[in-house]
């Protein structure tokens, strides 16, 4: 513990940061969403784990400030009151974090924040329920919602809520690409909410929990994949590689199962480890977040001016819903890939103490929103 905070919970999501870096540093590098060789298959897996965690901790983290709020009511006007805010922060600051442009009348995209906006909106409905009812119906929409027949529509309430893809609004020319869709995401905080109780509970029995859940998780994972019974629109049919390449847009059963299984049964480990920088990172994830986006655009461009000036225009486009094809020449190597990565979160780790410390200080104040 730190004070109200726990310790295993602020490692894992600083390594989430860190994991989440890695994927957006590959984004502006140009190098492909998985492939055939295991260095650039495994450069997009390990990123995997962020999404489904990052949003699941959400919702634990929203139970743990309800039991400091006093009210289920002051805990659902603070989810909705965040919720709008991360959602206008996606379509605002951080599409031009991504685009480097001011393209706003034509495209926008719905991406990991603004799922998250809208969840905390639709949570802040669901705290009104008893907690065994809120993970009850987390856990269905989660284990069920692969029984939900993908369709291709032009509607847009169809594409937000589960099918994804872009649609255009009538008659505005408005291009709006949907990455995360509200279902299975809502499902996922709505579950993590539950999981705070458990972080509540004494050290060996939330230990136990952690470890039986978690392997559960796997157990299932393992089933499911190599028997394609259930659980995800991409069969496995051989290879190793394969077996892990589940379907994530929109993420399926299995590869929830696969992500937040392993880090149920990593999280009781961690309680007592010291982990600084990651605790640090932990503790204002979307402060980092908002730094960490522009901090790679920025670094991308420098470095094309450098290496590939002619294809610096690329990065400037609507990128990286709707890109042209990565030019000639332009793409990165792994190594300056993770060089990138290293120097980015090296950098970003100095504001984030800085505004961990201020936080802290002053837990009630605006910086409790970011």
């Amino acid at each position: 513990m730190r004070g109200m905070r726990i310790r295993s919970l602020d490692i894992v999501r600083g390594a989430v940061m860190v994991l989440m870096a890695i994927d957006h540093v590959r984004v502006f590098a140009g190098v492909p969403a998985g492939g055939f060789t295991p260095g650039v298959f495994f450069t997009r897996w390990v990123t995997h784990f962020c999404a489904p965690v990052f949003i699941f901790l959400a919702g634990t983290a929203a139970y743990l400030y309800g039991r400091k709020a006093g009210s289920r009511a002051e805990l659902a006007k603070f989810l909705v009151i965040r919720g709008l805010w991360l959602v206008l922060l996606e379509l605002t600051l951080l599409r031009f974090a991504w685009t480097f442009n001011f393209d706003y009348a034509t495209f926008t995209f719905a991406g990991v924040i603004w799922v998250i906006g809208w969840s905390m909106v639709l949570l802040g409905a669901l705290v009104f329920l008893p907690t065994s009812v809120i993970t009850a119906i987390g856990v269905a929409i989660i284990a069920l919602h692969n029984l939900i027949p993908w369709v291709e529509s032009p509607s847009w309430i169809v594409r937000v809520l589960y099918a994804g893809g872009m649609f255009e609004l009538a008659g505005v020319g408005w291009h709006v690409v949907v990455l995360y869709t509200l279902i299975p995401w809502i499902g996922v905080m709505a579950a993590g909410y539950g999981f705070g109780a458990v972080m509540r509970m004494a050290p060996e029995k939330r230990k136990r929990i952690c470890l039986s859940i978690g392997i559960a998780a796997v157990a299932l994972f393992l089933a499911l994949r190599a028997t394609n019974l259930y659980g995800d629109p991409a069969p496995w049919e051989h290879g190793f590689l394969a077996f892990l390449k589940t379907t994530k847009y929109p993420a399926s059963l299995q590869f929830l199962l696969m992500t937040l299984g392993p880090m149920l049964i990593v999280l009781p480990f961690l309680e007592n480890a010291r982990a600084p920088w990651l605790s640090v990172f932990g503790r204002v994830p979307f402060f980092y977040y908002v730094l960490h986006i522009p901090l790679i655009h920025l670094v991308a461009v420098l470095i094309s001016l450098v290496r590939t000036p002619e294809s610096t225009a690329w990065l400037i486009a609507n990128h990286p819903m709707m890109p042209p094809d990565v030019p000639p020449g332009y793409r990165w190597s792994l190594p300056l890939l993770y060089l990138v990565t290293a120097l980015v979160v090296t950098a970003l780790y100095f504001p984030c103490r800085w505004f961990a410390k201020k936080k802290e200080e002053a837990p009630r104040s605006w910086m409790r929103f970011l």
